[in-house]
């Protein structure tokens, strides 16, 4: 064994001794992925369009969820969030990623702000292939991997959605990317498995709080696609079920149980 391979063999050790301390309990088992055609559980209240390449921007109230679905193809969509009622409040990847022990985002897990409170809840999800590692496109990564641009991007996109807010750049939050297949090989290097999302494809997220949501319908900058044809992508905004007592989400883990004790201590 090198000695490269015992320094990461004591980082995974001494990892694994945190995660028991900090969990000091088992995490319930999640489900499958939801299947395909899954009905929309609750009202719909209005259902967005977004095309290939741009953006949009809702509000959405807590008992709120919004669908994200792959309706016309394969696609990928960045997300961020900010608290509608004080937007220096925002997504916060690197702690949901750290609270939460993996990496992995799938039916079951949840966002959390940077205050550590919930921000948005995954009660469904169709194939758990999500990025909350890599990143968003942006004018260098297209101008390096598609010719004949300049093609939008989701760093200009994500600007353009904070200034129509009152907010700038320095609020525009790290990223998660839904419908993006992005694992981590054998070597440590993110790698892409296209095999990992489908047409039909979809997500829902239940909103914990009041928020302002922007989602960016841009090629990954992972994605080995060599020409930058990316497809519409439908979400409806419907009202979510309210939440029982079991309610996956809110009981999967501690972290998450703690999280939620977090947004009740604020009033949400």
């Amino acid at each position: 064994m090198t000695t490269t391979d015992q320094t990461i063999a004591a980082y995974r050790q001494r990892y694994e001794a945190l995660k028991r301390a900090g969990q000091n309990q088992a995490p319930r088992a999640l489900p499958p992925p939801s299947p395909h055609g899954l009905p929309l559980p609750g009202a719909a209240l209005h259902v967005e369009t977004i095309p290939g390449g741009w953006y949009w921007t809702t509000h959405l109230a807590r008992g709120e969820a919004l669908r994200i679905a792959l309706a016309h193809g394969p696609a990928s969509v960045a997300l961020v969030a900010w608290s509608a009622a004080d937007p220096s409040e925002r997504l916060n990847y690197a702690d949901t990623v750290k609270v939460q022990w993996t990496t992995a985002l799938q039916k079951g897990r949840v966002l959390f702000s940077d205050m550590g409170r919930v921000m948005l809840a995954l009660t469904e999800d169709s194939c758990g292939a999500h990025d909350s590692l890599a990143g968003g496109s942006n004018a260098a990564s297209n101008a390096a991997r598609y010719p004949g641009g300049p093609h939008r991007n989701t760093r200009d996109n994500l600007v353009l959605a904070a200034l129509k807010a009152g907010l700038d750049r320095r609020d525009i939050p790290a990223l998660v990317s839904v419908f993006a297949p992005v694992g981590v090989g054998p070597e440590g290097r993110l790698v892409w498995n296209e095999a990992g999302r489908r047409a039909g494809d979809f997500v829902d997220l239940r909103a914990e709080m009041d928020l302002t949501v922007t989602l960016s319908n841009c090629p990954h900058p992972l994605d080995p696609a060599p020409t930058y044809a990316p497809n519409p992508v439908q979400v409806t905004r419907f009202r979510a079920p309210i939440p029982g007592a079991d309610d996956l989400c809110r009981t999967a883990t501690p972290e998450a149980v703690r999280g939620f004790e977090n947004n009740a201590r604020a009033g949400f």
